[in-house]
């Protein structure tokens, strides 16, 4: 008679099992395993990830897939929470993105300080609601004074604005959001509703809708005017607020990759001449998501300030640069914006996910009001009445925190590292042959290319069709690159499309790099070369 062996007893949904998970780990054994791994996570974060991550596992999204096509929900629990925990570190975590790695340099995402854990875990359990002063109490208070901190930073007005509006309970200088997309979309939500004030039988484009406004102002368009450098979110507001997102206009770089100021004021010109349309809203960008690129943002202030046009800064990147003495004159005009979006979870270094914005003007906000009988009253000081989100978790507290332990100083440390790494990288890359540096650093971000000797000579002789043909063959080549390194899983660079020349109508390939992790050096740098040089020799 085969001998069966003992089994664990089949776990069960009924209210004994549901107290224990609600409240405290299934047992002693369990509670062990809580206690093992979260010491592991809460204390040798970094240590952690290095032993169980390198950049990603090497193995195939296909193959990957292969392991996740069940779609039934268990009637009873599958595993004990300890079971569960410990399947994260075995079986995801491997097969996830160290963005912690030294070696990831190629977005916007990186490693967090360790205490950022424990932050993170503190908001999660005190799991305030910020939409509601009954839901929050202090955090709503607490999140008022770190938005005038961050509201000083941008626009640094006098000790006398900051204490009449701290806690003012009818002004607002800023909102936090859940990243850089919704703080956009809250900017230009309210320059569009500024644009069209209440006239005749008009109230308001919130009451009567995008069609009413048109028409009571005598108007059939509306747009928005951003370099071509400018993030996605802002052809999403478009379409979202009614706009269209064919309406959010792109406008060419100059040599530097900035705005074209010169072509900027062509088209203003342009569309001045036509009465049916008006210009909501120009965006300078303190930061481009693919070169990293400043706006020349004082000349953009001029130009709206002389013609009244509502002044939006997508900082969401360089925003923290603010911090820097060193560096923080190259967001000068920041300060003459309207509206400044900036993320946390970029180079404030927190947790996934954060934004913020802001508004000179601290009644800004009164044109996105909204209030509700259950919630968010009439006469309350909630902070929900003014934001785009509903329920929304205490970010505050954790930048709060984090403002306290590493002060400006500690930030600024962090920000000039990545600032004078990327310099240093361009140089290297300056200095190989096989390569070719194509947006040098402003700030953290740079962008390059692999072009061999041969075809480097051919680029310079050849014509406009030739020259396209051979950048045609360098984009596949790079492509490859770019994959074999990113599938081999020791380091990683994301990759992009952009002229090379201000001539070209081609968009080439090219690899991008964010120099952001303050444990990335020269000579991790120099392996990531050496392995994109290896790559190609064996092409």
């Amino acid at each position: 008679m085969t001998k069966i062996k003992n089994r664990p007893p089949s776990l069960v949904a009924d209210w004994d099992t549901l107290h224990r998970v609600f409240i405290r780990p299934e047992d002693e054994s369990c509670r062990k395993t809580l206690v093992k791994y979260m010491e592991q996570i809460l204390f040798g974060l970094h240590d952690f990830l290095n032993k169980h991550v390198g950049v990603t596992e090497e193995i195939s999204l296909i193959k990957l897939a292969e392991d996740y096509t069940d779609t039934k929900i268990n009637k009873n629990p599958q595993k004990k929470l300890a079971d569960v925990i410990k399947d994260i570190i075995d079986e995801i975590a491997p097969r996830a993105v160290n963005v912690a790695s030294p070696y990831f340099i190629g977005h916007m995402t990186s490693a967090i300080p360790f205490f950022m854990v424990h932050l993170k875990a503190i908001t999660a359990a005190l799991n305030q609601n910020v939409i509601k002063l009954e839901t929050s109490k202090v955090l709503s208070l607490l999140e008022k004074q770190v938005l005038a901190k961050m509201h000083r930073m941008i626009f640094n007005f006098d000790e006398h604005f900051y204490l009449e509006h701290v806690q003012n309970t009818e002004t607002s200088l800023g909102v936090f959001t859940t990243g850089g997309t919704t703080a956009n979309l809250t900017a230009l939500w309210v320059a569009r509703n500024k644009l069209f004030p209440p006239k005749e039988n008009f109230e308001s484009i919130e009451k009567n809708g995008v069609f009413e406004a048109m028409k009571a102002h005598n108007l059939e368009r509306t747009v928005v005017l951003v370099s071509k450098r400018g993030h996605f979110s802002l052809r999403k507001a478009g379409g979202i607020l009614g706009l269209g997102n064919q309406n959010i206009l792109p406008i060419d770089v100059d040599s530097n990759r900035s705005i074209d100021l010169i072509k900027l004021e062509n088209i203003i010109k342009e569309l001045q001449t036509d009465k049916k349309t008006k210009i909501m809203a120009i965006v300078g960008i303190a930061g481009a998501t693919e070169t990293g690129i400043v706006d020349p943002l004082p000349k953009l202030a001029d130009i709206c300030k002389t013609q009244g046009i509502h002044f939006h800064v997508d900082a969401a990147w360089g925003g923290p640069v603010l911090l820097s003495e060193k560096y923080s004159h190259l967001l000068k005009g920041i300060e003459r914006a309207d509206s400044v979006t900036i993320d946390c979870h970029k180079q404030f270094y927190m947790p996934m996910t954060s934004g913020m914005v802001y508004f000179k003007d601290p009644k800004a906000l009164d044109q996105i009001v909204y209030h509700s009988r259950y919630v968010n009253r009439p006469g309350s000081v909630d902070l929900g009445i003014k934001t785009l989100e509903g329920s929304r978790e205490a970010n505050s507290l954790i930048l709060d925190s984090v403002l306290k332990i590493m002060g400006s100083k500690g930030y600024a440390l962090m920000i000039e590292h990545g600032i004078e790494t990327a310099g240093q990288f361009a140089k290297m890359i300056e200095r190989r042959s096989l390569f070719q540096l194509v947006t040098r650093p402003q700030l953290n971000i740079l962008t390059y290319r692999v072009v061999p000797v041969d075809m480097q000579k051919k680029l310079e002789a050849a014509g406009k069709e030739e020259r396209q043909r051979l950048n045609a063959i360098l984009d596949d080549i790079n492509v490859k690159i770019q994959r074999i390194q990113r599938e081999a899983g020791k380091s990683f660079v994301s990759r992009t499309r952009l002229k090379i020349s201000p001539d070209d109508h081609h968009n080439s390939v090219v690899l991008r790099s964010v120099i952001m992790n303050p444990m990335t050096n020269v000579d991790i740098l120099d392996e990531i070369l050496d392995e994109q040089e290896s790559i190609f020799h064996n092409l």
